[in-house]
């Protein structure tokens, strides 16, 4: 195609939008709207698998070991379970440290403690998972290495844990997914309604021998700046929505603090995603939805 030609019909395109403004604004509004509510749901589902991987982060699984366990084994044992997959961190927890910190628990019994010349406790490692949907598996290994004494873990937690991130993932692709159809079913009807008003042209067009794809090409220009504009629009409202939210709702430290989360994701890492998304979603919706709505009006 030659340049003064796509000059052409991008300018048909531009003029399309203002011909039938009215149009081109409503279908401007719903993508804008679909935009936003497609967008806030991903961010939601986001910031609640960010809360429950956080608090994934603070279960602690303890490895007790057994009395016969020497120190030579204890520090070998420390690198096994560094090596062993699915396993974050891992910290030793002497019985000496554990005696101390009990008789600062219970200064009350003082007096007992005094008649204890060492500690009954067991030494212990305490360990972090990194998945805990794979923690079962994880400890299998674990117990299999020797003078493990006992394994303590969170098991009815992490089950509750792993259910809710389940259900969470399921729904919010449930929403997403229906967000999306619903949008674009809405926002084709729109722009068939646009490309209905200029059905006269196009017929016109199509009697004098111009091809389907000159007579497509402008309203693809316009379903192209209509989506663009519109994400881009959905791009600043979720940058000020979100801002705003998160400034408001973080002054709730002591929630997160009970939660064991550090609070929403940062702006910062995502927006530049989003305003991607948003901006090729847009686009992309729009354009094709229009183009769409104009094949029957191109059949002779």
């Amino acid at each position: 195609m030659r340049i003064s030609s796509a000059a052409y019909l991008f300018k048909q395109g531009l003029k399309n939008i203002w011909n039938n403004r009215i149009m081109s604004f409503a279908s401007f509004c719903i993508m804008t709207v679909s935009l936003l509510m497609i967008g806030f749901t991903m961010i939601f589902s986001m910031n609640i698998n960010s809360f429950i991987s956080d608090i994934e982060g603070k279960n602690e699984v303890v490895i007790f070991l057994d009395d016969d366990a020497d120190d030579e084994y204890i520090a070998e044992l420390g690198e096994k379970l560094k090596a062993t997959e699915n396993v974050s961190e891992v910290n030793f927890y002497s019985k000496e440290e554990a005696f101390e910190d009990i008789k600062k628990d219970m200064e009350d019994a003082e007096d007992i403690f005094s008649y204890i010349d060492t500690s009954p406790l067991p030494d212990s490692y305490r360990i972090k998972i990194k998945d805990i949907t794979h923690m079962s598996s994880t400890l299998y290994t674990i117990t299999g290495f020797e003078h493990i004494e006992k394994v303590k873990a969170p098991y009815d937690f992490v089950n509750v844990l792993t259910g809710l991130k389940t259900i969470i993932t399921v729904v919010s692709m449930i929403i997403l997914v229906a967000l999306i159809v619903v949008s674009f079913v809405i926002i084709s009807n729109t722009t068939r309604a646009s490309v209905e008003i200029c059905k006269r042209e196009i017929s016109i067009m199509r009697f004098v021998g111009a091809t389907n794809f000159f007579i497509k090409v402008p309203f693809f220009v316009e379903g192209l700046v209509v989506g663009t504009l519109a994400g881009a629009v959905a791009s600043v409202l979720t940058w000020i929505g979100y801002d705003s939210l998160v400034k408001l709702l973080s002054t709730e430290t002591t929630l997160f603090t009970a939660m064991g989360t550090t609070g929403f994701i940062p702006l910062e890492k995502f927006i530049v995603y989003a305003v991607i998304a948003y901006i090729g979603t847009g686009a992309l919706i729009s354009a094709v939805g229009i183009v769409l709505s104009t094949r029957k009006y191109v059949k002779v």
